[in-house]
């Protein structure tokens, strides 16, 4: 069993899901998204295995998000996605894959799902 944990270590949420997973047998691959962000082609398997849109993958209470602009409906999936991938920071956390399952951990319990 392969588990990815895209992992923002100074985010509480990120180090309970982490811990979660590790109580439950699961060390997974953690990676830091802020220093080694998703390519592309990942983020958009993310969004597919999610089953969300890239606008519900966002955390629109960072700063950056308003200065983007992010919140203009007018704006494709495409350019959210390009914002998501130059600003890292914007892509909620954590997200566990565990294969072709995935979860946010928010709560953390939500992972539990997926094992």
């Amino acid at each position: 069993m392969s588990v990815v944990i895209f992992n923002n270590p100074r985010c509480s949420k990120s180090r309970q899901t982490l811990q979660l997973l590790q109580e439950n047998g699961v060390e997974p691959e953690v990676v830091e998204y802020l220093k080694t962000p998703p390519s592309k082609a990942r983020l958009e398997q993310i969004l597919k295995i999610l089953g969300l849109t890239p606008r519900q993958l966002m955390r629109n209470k960072e700063s950056e998000y308003k200065e983007q602009g992010l919140a203009d409906e007018s704006l494709t999936q495409a350019q959210l996605i390009d914002a998501m991938l130059a600003t890292p920071k914007l892509i909620e956390r954590p997200i566990v894959i565990n294969g072709d399952k995935a979860a946010i951990g928010r709560p953390p319990e939500n992972v539990l799902e997926i094992l």
